[in-house]
């Protein structure tokens, strides 16, 4: 995708419209739903593609966790001819054809090193390495899952085999006959394990904390299409007990496999910690048949392996770290009254939303896609009703989204 126009070195950039940072799902969502209410914005993107998450951190099998219809993003629906569970390079080819529809074209390569709001000026400025942009709005879209989690283990620089997070994981094949250590029970760590183990490789998964474990799918129906049902006529106490007899059910006691079920419900456990339950795809018969292995907590990493908070110890010839994602809005944006230490809003869904000051959050919501078309949808009303004070009606759904006003700075 190109952009309206080339960003000079040394410029201000005056934004009509918002600025939105990052070009993920979330930031097209809100520039979509604002295109097609008529105002401009600008979205700045670090890297040179859209969804870059999608396109350069995730492993060749992923494919949507829920059905299609949970996963679309404002406006516009996934094609026909998709399948329940689009695939990764499905999800992009979706992506891809939004951006076009909408007539968005981010600026790529630009990195945020700072956003500030100005009190003098009323102006949000954002700061990369190439200008400054300034503008009443500002959206903030990178998400909960910016940069990869790395975990700090005992020893892990010891190691002589390859250590890689799950960022940088594509296939098992480059793993086949390897004996590898996956650290971490979330979906990408139970799915790297399935993937492991048809290249023939030998996983060994960590699993610390407890773990709710749903199937994918009952009797063709989406689990978690089932619970979104049952919500409307229950409460979520009652959802979750009858989710978790489904699953032993299903999938049979999984304490006995080493996966501890929490006490706290699996869909209250992610409204109040962000912990998304697994979804089988099949992992659990390879636990069951012991294809895949599962061991206690991580003490120690050695030159050749791990020791074990149960005392065994292993030899291991890769390592897979599957410790997740985190927010990276606390190292560029200077406003610590919204956003916790963590990078996450302060307001819980559904009201997390909107700040001061002209500060927006998308993407932050804790529940996927569904949450950030929800949030797309309310911040382009709110924002368009401010537009309308200020401008009047305008209709630039023919004009390129991302207009812009280049201020050259006096270098004298």
């Amino acid at each position: 995708m190109g952009t309206c126009r080339e960003v000079e070195h040394n410029t201000q950039i005056f934004v009509p419209g918002p600025i939105v940072v990052g070009a993920g799902p979330s930031g097209l969502s809100v520039a979509a739903c604002l295109s097609n209410r008529g105002v401009p914005s600008v979205i700045l993107e670090r890297t040179d593609c859209l969804a870059s998450l999608w396109q350069k951190r995730t492993y060749d099998r992923l494919k949507l966790h829920l059905p299609k219809h949970f996963c679309e993003l404002p406006l516009m629906k996934f094609p026909k001819n998709f399948p329940k569970y689009p695939s990764k390079q499905q999800f992009i080819s979706y992506v891809e054809s939004y951006a076009a529809r909408f007539n968005i074209k981010p600026v790529f390569n630009q990195t945020v090193e700072k956003a500030e709001f100005d009190v003098l000026s009323g102006q949000w400025k954002v700061k990369t390495q190439d200008g400054v942009y300034t503008s009443t709005w500002l959206v903030v879209a990178t998400g909960e899952n910016a940069e990869p989690v790395l975990p700090d283990i005992s020893g892990l620089k010891k190691f002589i085999g390859p250590v890689v997070h799950t960022s940088a994981y594509k296939s098992g094949s480059e793993f086949a006959n390897r004996k590898v250590l996956v650290v971490g029970c979330g979906n990408s760590g139970v799915e790297v394990c399935l993937d492991l183990c048809r290249n023939n490789a030998l996983p060994h998964m960590v699993v610390r904390n407890s773990v709710h474990v749903l199937p994918r799918d009952f009797f063709g129906l989406s689990t978690f299409g089932i619970a979104m049902t049952l919500l409307k006529w229950f409460p979520l106490k009652l959802v979750d007990k009858f989710l978790v007899l489904l699953a032993n059910y299903s999938l049979g006691n999984t304490d006995r496999l080493g996966l501890r079920r929490p006490k706290t419900g699996p869909i209250e456990l992610k409204n109040v910690t962000g912990k998304t339950p697994v979804l089988d795809v099949g992992a659990i018969s390879l636990i069951q048949s012991g294809q895949i292995k599962v061991t206690q907590a991580v003490k120690e990493i050695t030159r050749n392996g791990a020791k074990f908070v149960d005392g065994k110890e292993m030899e291991f010839d890769s390592i897979i770290l599957a410790t997740g994602y985190k927010s990276n809005v606390p190292g560029w944006l200077k406003d610590s009254s919204f956003f916790t230490k963590d990078g996450m809003p302060k307001t819980p869904f559904p009201n997390g939303w909107k700040g001061k000051n002209g500060l927006y959050t998308v993407g932050f919501t804790r529940r996927g896609l569904l949450g950030t078309a929800f949030d797309a949808v309310k911040i382009a009303e709110d924002i368009t009703d401010q537009w309308m004070k200020f401008n009047g009606p305008l209709n630039c759904r023919n004009i390129c989204s991302s207009h812009i006003i280049h201020l050259h700075f006096n270098k004298s």
